[in-house]
């Protein structure tokens, strides 16, 4: 089975203009998301997805594969089916650009639990939360799971709501999950969440998927140790930057 991995690239973001080729560390933020794939002992093709010639011309001098594709997609996972229309592939992992911190290894053991569910078409991955600043932002998304591990919902607000704590919640009030920016597609699954629609739970909170579940499938939701940061802000580089300063006195 051929796995392909896809990153979209999207260069107009709203909180953080130009975010995916801001400067890091000698390279664009994209290229160090990108070097996780690479590095995969699973993955097979990467390439990254985007309607910027800007992106492809700063991409590919580097050795990463681009492919061209609309500018009219509103979802990440949209954009990724158009890729894989081009490309090709069995399995199609989704990696979401400003993913700072993900690692091959975290992609590989994510892909390997996929891969022996042979019947799920659809999964993603979620760590523990540990930050009580991240439980109520609206930039870290939070996903619970029935006790078999299927994704019940996912939310930017806290989930689930804890009587009695409300707005003042705590991460040791509940082991609650953060979703990360990672999805796992069997080719037949991606080729139906393309020809839906956005629906209306999925636009509210803008997620896109909760398109999956409001069609009423399913999604398998694999736990990671790995930390990573998703980068909406420039305040979250920074944020990023002063945590690696303090780790290093």
């Amino acid at each position: 089975m051929k796995v392909l991995a896809v990153i979209p690239a999207r260069l107009g973001s709203t909180r953080f203009p130009r975010k995916i080729l801001h400067p890091w560390h000698g390279k664009p933020l994209i290229a160090h998301v990108a070097g996780a794939g690479r590095r995969s002992k699973l993955i097979d093709r990467l390439v990254i997805a985007t309607d910027s010639k800007e992106v492809r011309d700063e991409l590919t001098p580097l050795g990463y594969e681009v492919v061209m594709t609309s500018r009219r997609h509103r979802t990440g996972s949209d954009r990724v089916a158009e890729a894989w229309e081009k490309v090709g592939g069995d399995i199609v992992v989704n990696i979401q650009a400003d993913s700072l911190g993900l690692t091959a290894a975290a992609l590989d053991s994510g892909l390997k639990q996929f891969l022996a569910d042979k019947y799920v078409d659809f999964g993603t991955m979620a760590h523990s939360l540990t930050d009580d600043g991240e439980l109520h932002s609206p930039n870290a998304v939070k996903v619970v799971t029935d006790i078999d591990g299927w994704s019940l919902w996912f939310s930017r607000y806290p989930l689930p709501y804890i009587q009695g704590k409300g707005a003042r919640a705590v991460v040791s009030d509940f082991k609650f999950r953060h979703h990360i920016g990672v999805y796992f597609f069997r080719a037949k699954g991606l080729k139906r969440f393309a020809s839906w629609s956005r629906t209306p739970l999925e636009k509210a909170e803008s997620l896109e998927q909760l398109r999956i579940l409001e069609h009423g499938e399913r999604i398998r939701v694999y736990g990671t140790r790995s930390r990573l940061v998703t980068i909406d802000t420039i305040e979250d580089l920074k944020s990023v930057a002063e945590a690696r300063r303090r780790g290093k006195r």
